[in-house]
């Protein structure tokens, strides 16, 4: 069959194909821009995610929040975060260990899962500390309760020799036999941060933003500061008090209900001369308050 010479237009059946217009290539330029760029959004999205998660980035702005601050150094957590770190270091204080039994404990963490209570991991590692159920540290239900999986942890920690005045990121390894033994060390400061404020070693040092307006639940709240600390904890409608025996369990006891306000609708916490106020459009602080002095007095919703 002859072809359509230069300058000739093919005949009808011809399969010859047409350049596209101007305008259409433009608009499939534009189509294939905004793929891209919707592409690199997602996955922008998704890497900040990530590294929140491993405790690399803070949250985004408008998120909810805690921050601990201590002298000139602040940590930001998410509420999740917020809510395991709450009862890592609550429990040192149960068991009435020096707060750098709490740093230790949070470097371990942050390394291990970004403060994530994880399923999954190398091998058959779960849970907050990533322990292995085929290397004796109990089940895979087990480990995935923080409360059974951090107390694991400290029986060991306890057992390791002169861990008060070691080096955080040598004792965390004596603990963890991690292949990376030297990365416990990148998590220190902040994880001594955290555990200054929430064993109460400094008060008016954590502070949370919690949006919206979540349901009030002062049996549920009761109940976690009992877990954590074995201590007596009142309720009466929508107050729960705690007396404590030092000023620095005082703190803690406040600042953990602080920690877990979106958890249980806190709407105040009161201890010493200080009262926390929750906000659902910016970070609260500690204000001047009526002086209860060892008393901590939680209001929810």
């Amino acid at each position: 069959m002859a072809t359509a010479g230069p300058g000739r237009r093919p005949r009808a059946g011809s399969t010859a194909r047409r350049r596209p217009s101007y305008a259409r290539r433009r608009a499939l330029a534009l189509g294939a821009a905004l793929a891209v760029l919707a592409l690199v959004v997602v996955a922008a999205v998704g890497l900040h995610g990530w590294l929140r998660g491993r405790g690399v980035v803070p949250p985004l702005p408008g998120e909810e929040r805690c921050v601990a601050t201590v002298k000139d150094r602040s940590v930001v957590l998410d509420p999740d975060q917020a809510h395991y770190t709450s009862i890592v270091v609550g429990l040192s204080v149960r068991r009435d260990l020096a707060p750098r039994a709490g740093s230790i404990a949070m470097a371990t963490v942050y390394q291990e899962t970004g403060i994530r209570n994880l399923d999954y991991g190398d091998r058959d590692s779960v849970g907050l500390f990533q322990q292995r159920p085929s290397q004796g540290w109990g089940s895979e239900k087990q480990l995935m309760d923080p409360y059974y999986a951090t107390t694991k942890f400290y029986n060991a920690l306890v057992r390791v020799r002169d861990w008060e005045n070691r080096d955080i990121t040598k004792v965390a390894q004596a603990v963890q036999r991690s292949a990376y033994p030297d990365a416990y060390r990148d998590h220190e400061p902040d994880a001594r941060v955290l555990a200054s404020a929430l064993t109460g070693q400094t008060a008016r040092s954590f502070t949370c933003l919690v949006a919206g307006t979540p349901d009030g639940d002062a049996k549920g709240l009761a109940g976690s500061l009992s877990k954590t600390f074995r201590v007596d904890v009142e309720t009466e409608g929508q107050v729960v008090t705690v007396k404590a025996r030092s000023d620095r369990l005082a703190w803690a006891y406040a600042q953990y209900a602080v920690a877990n306000a979106g958890r249980h609708g806190v709407v105040t916490v009161e201890v010493d001369d200080q009262v926390w106020e929750s906000d659902a459009y910016a970070l609260p602080s500690w204000t001047d308050g009526e002086d209860v002095g060892r008393t901590v007095r939680v209001t929810v919703r």
